[in-house]
């Protein structure tokens, strides 16, 4: 890596800032913690305190910012941890690490990311030493890129994502990117437009490996509960919508009270992107003149329930086996959409909003190939709704539309391990010769 030896004045004040900010962070977390924003027994992983042991050998840490990143990466862990490296994993929020219980594979650690200031980061680094870093999408927090730098680990991008917002925003402080991405020893993205933006910022090595979600397994599920919840709902039409955020659940609320009309037996689930919004959502069904159950409280799902609620983690892939329509939150709301990858691979046919930003290229090539629908609003997504349930030809063709595109924009997960290959053949080097 050829880097400037002085940093660029932007970042040695964010330096001299998270220093004097350390005082402070304990009621940081504190308050973070009372907004169920942090996990109170892993707490001390925030403050660069490990929780567990390094595992022997040479240790692989991915960090991914959040669920979406950390489920992007569990192809890429899976096969590390076949090759027989040790793998860390993090993460910042506290759906991520509940997630993490389920979906990462055996042997995988996860611990949350400490906070980003030097006396956290080089503790964190003290413990672990990994031997090669992997970041996933684009959380890069500057202390962390520095101070591995300085330990001479390998820094990583993989799955690289760069908005064209982000990208707006960071060509108001070129020095200060061009410094944290000149100590990236690659730089994997998705696409050509992800490409060209990390270049123009200053990435010196930078490859096209396409979307790591589009190779991702479906989701799994507990066999036993997906027969229950099918027994319960027996021959009922269902649709989904997943991932919502606030202002969504309005929406599919009042298309289930119209579609209801000429369908009485229509059961709606819906699954928020924060499940502690489910109470919440709960009365505003029951405003709607509907009737409501939480999941999370273990209320039945009764024949003639209206919405159901799960307002749980880790089980999208219970729902998207039972709902042959998905709505796809994040969409309609100004959110930059939900992945969809999961939905389809189970056979669900897919209908998104038009603020899918954060998978631009993959909901643009579904929508081509006639793969999922945009609806604009309301009254678009009733209508949609009320005519794939209306004919189940029409709806399955979508479907298998989509699972043909994701086939044909797969691969790469294995363009990565082909990037990945030299680090990998390297580590194996030292631990023979150590």
């Amino acid at each position: 890596m050829s880097v400037p030896d002085r940093l660029p004045l932007g970042l040695r004040l964010y330096q001299v800032a998270s220093i004097a900010a350390a005082p402070m962070i304990p009621r940081f977390l504190m308050r973070r913690l009372k907004n169920g924003k942090e996990n109170p027994a892993r707490l001390s992983e925030r403050r660069g305190e490990a929780s567990k042991p390094r595992p022997p050998g040479p240790l692989i840490w991915v960090h991914g910012a959040s669920v979406g990143e950390m489920l992007a990466a569990v192809p890429l862990i899976e096969r590390m941890l076949a090759q027989n490296f040790a793998v860390l994993v993090t993460s910042g929020t506290v759906t991520s690490a509940a997630l993490a219980e389920h979906r990462l594979p055996p042997g995988a650690v996860h611990q949350f990311i400490p906070i980003d200031t030097p006396r956290f980061v080089e503790r964190f680094l003290a413990h672990w030493q990994p031997d090669l870093a992997l970041f996933v999408e684009s959380d890069l927090w500057p202390n962390l890129i520095l101070a591995s730098a300085r330990r001479r680990i390998p820094i990583i991008l993989v799955n690289g994502r760069l908005s064209e917002r982000s990208f707006r925003r960071w060509r108001h402080a070129p020095s200060i990117i061009a410094a944290l991405l000149g100590r990236l020893d690659l730089c994997l993205t998705q696409s050509n437009a992800d490409a060209e933006r990390y270049r123009e910022l200053g990435a010196p090595h930078v490859r096209i490996t396409g979307n790591l979600k589009l190779d991702a397994s479906p989701p799994p599920v507990d066999e036993a509960a997906l027969h229950r919840f099918r027994t319960l709902i027996g021959l009922r039409d269902v649709i989904a919508a997943a991932s919502t955020h606030a202002g969504e659940e309005e929406a599919v609320i009042a298309a289930h009270k119209r579609l209801r009309m000429k369908n009485p037996s229509l059961l709606t689930v819906i699954a928020p992107r924060h499940p502690e919004r489910g109470p919440g959502i709960a009365a505003l069904a029951q405003a709607a003149g509907l009737s409501v159950a939480l999941r999370s409280r273990g209320e039945p799902l009764k024949h003639n329930l209206d919405i159901y609620i799960a307002d749980t983690l880790g089980e999208l892939g219970l729902i998207y086996r039972v709902a042959p329509i998905v709505f796809m939150g994040g969409s309609l709301a100004s959110h930059g959409g939900q992945n969809p990858i999961e939905a389809i691979r189970l056979g669900a046919a897919v209908l998104h909003g038009p603020h899918v930003w954060n998978f631009a290229q993959i909901y643009t090539a579904l929508d081509n190939a006639r793969g999922a629908e945009s609806v604009a609003d309301e009254t678009a997504l009733t209508a949609r709704l009320a005519e794939w349930l209306a004919n189940p030809g029409a709806r399955k063709a979508v479907a298998e539309a989509a699972i043909a595109t994701v086939q044909q924009l797969g691969g790469a997960l294995e363009r990565t391990l082909v990037s990945l290959d030299p680090y990998l053949v390297q580590l194996r080097l030292e631990q023979r010769a150590s």
